[in-house]
């Protein structure tokens, strides 16, 4: 249990010798940080702030992205409403069944149906990751450490929920799991790469440090309506998603032909072009979170919309069409929704529904009617401490409005991002943050744990973690010489330990 082993760690807090020996590299790849702030400043919904208009660049963009394939571009959309129908109405019969489960245990061996249904879906609840009890231990460790430190951010403020905490004994020790790890690999090994030139390893994880949520009973302040990670703008520009043409087939009107699991057209993305408070810019294949409690359908817990690529397809295409008649009273009937009331938007704006620069993207029934969101967000299915959940990095999820369950919901953030150049860049700062103990780069700024008692020193994480973890921290050298690995994988390696200073 962590909880013995603060007296140990307390007095020291040196740094790690492979550390300081790279922090002059490090320093020629650091980025301007992020203002101070906590997770609310992601959501536009959640800071307060209004929507100004996007400019009118926009509305240029979003005439240069379908030039020449406006009709094809309507038929795909009529194409697209009327699958949507069709699947909205199987999610509306299966609710939470719908979202494909695989024990730890079964990760070797899983049946054709989860494989399929996972890729479809894009969700998946991987069963006792980690011991119960182990996990459990986590948490109260977590108490202790913000017992210790009072002074720690969170949101909302008054009655923390989630806490900007990355570098917690804990979430260290959670994240260097050999489980977790192997899940990692697991969820990976579904996507793919088009292109045999491309620079990736799928089974060479790396650790992507993001915060904690303890949901306390009651609350109502953590309440994230639908959203997409991965900034949100940036999806239609061609300085952000476009650079790797990653929906280039939606927007020509074939979204039949969009693979959600093409890794490589997104390995060159740029998903923060506004330096957002918490938008990644590491490839991050899922976001995904290990269970600390045990937390059913309305508990506090997470929604999910089981469409994945329609999904996508969707809230891509929105913008381009408009309604002939508008809603009546802020009903949505069927003849409103009917593929005969929308037409290609004319004459074009600037307006992408939901999305703000340097936030999330955000969707509602009113902008994204079709979705039918009040139906086909679904709960994840009652999960117990040490199951792990992830959902495409596509995919549209929500939280709870109100917790209203009798004990806490709670949660350590562990995405699953594979190894690449840019997320290669990206552990060089983010390691440099771990050795200061501030947030991580992608998050809001400040002191952060800087001066928090307990924080493990990076000489201890090294004496701690497996020589897999550190490779994933950017803390050791990936080893090239392994024989279970391909030439391609050898490859990413060889630059991987080039760009992390080890070559």
């Amino acid at each position: 249990m962590l909880s013995t082993l603060k007296q140990t760690v307390r007095p020291t807090l040196t740094i790690c010798p492979l550390l300081a020996s790279r922090r002059t590299y490090a320093a020629t790849t650091t980025t301007t940080s992020k203002p101070e702030g906590d997770i609310s400043s992601v959501f536009a919904s959640l800071s307060g702030a209004s929507a100004a208009p996007l400019p009118p660049r926009f509305a240029d963009l979003k005439t240069d992205l379908i030039r020449g394939n406006e009709d094809k571009l309507r038929d795909s959309w009529e194409k697209l409403l009327a699958q949507l129908r069709e699947e909205t109405q199987i999610i509306r019969e299966l609710g939470s069944a719908v979202v494909p489960e695989i024990r730890f245990e079964d990760l070797g061996r899983p049946s054709e149906e989860f494989t399929r249904e996972h890729r479809k879906r894009g969700v998946a609840v991987v069963r006792g990751v980690v011991g119960e009890e182990e996990a459990l231990g986590w948490k109260e460790d977590v108490r202790g450490y913000v017992r210790d430190n009072p002074r720690t951010k969170a949101f909302p403020p008054d009655k923390p929920a989630v806490y900007e905490l990355y570098w917690s004994p804990s979430q260290i020790r959670a994240r260097a799991h050999p489980n977790v790890l192997k899940t990692q690999r697991f969820l990976m090994s579904h996507w793919h790469s088009s292109s045999a030139a491309s620079l990736l390893s799928t089974t060479h994880p790396t650790i992507y440090a993001d915060r904690l949520r303890i949901r306390q009973p009651g609350d109502s302040g953590f309440a994230l309506g639908p959203h997409i990670d991965g900034g949100s703008c940036e999806r239609w520009e061609k300085t952000g998603y476009g650079i790797g043409g990653v929906y280039d087939s939606i927007f020509a009107g074939d979204w039949d032909a969009y693979d959600p699991w093409d890794a490589s057209r997104r390995l060159n993305v740029v998903s923060d072009l506004y330096n957002g408070a918490g938008a990644c810019s590491m490839f991050r294949m899922y976001q995904g979170w290990l269970s600390m409690s045990h937390t059913g359908p309305g508990e506090g817990t997470l929604l999910v919309n089981p469409l994945l690529a329609r999904a996508t397809a969707y809230y891509l295409l929105r913008p381009f069409f408009e309604p002939v008649r508008e809603m009546a009273s802020g009903s949505q009937s069927a003849a409103f929704l009917e593929p005969g009331n929308w037409r290609l938007e004319q004459p074009r704006t600037s307006v992408l529904q939901g999305a703000t620069p340097s936030h999330c993207q955000e969707l509602t029934a009113v902008l994204h009617p079709h979705l039918d969101l009040a139906n086909t967000m679904v709960h994840i299915p009652k999960v117990k401490p040490g199951d792990y959940v992830a959902w495409h990095c596509d995919t549209i999820h929500a939280v709870d409005k109100v917790h209203a369950g009798t004990t806490d919901a709670s949660v350590m953030y562990i995405p699953c991002c594979p190894l690449t150049e840019r997320n290669a860049e990206y552990l060089i700062r983010q390691r440099q943050s771990f050795s200061d103990g501030r947030p991580a780069p992608d998050f809001p700024g400040g002191q952060g744990e800087s001066e928090h008692v307990g924080r493990l020193s990076e000489d201890y994480v090294m004496r701690i973690t497996s020589s897999e973890a550190q490779r994933a921290m950017g803390l050791a050298k990936w080893n090239i010489n392994d024989k279970r690995i391909d030439k391609g994988q050898k490859m990413m390696l060889e630059r991987a330990n080039q760009i992390l200073g080890f070559a």
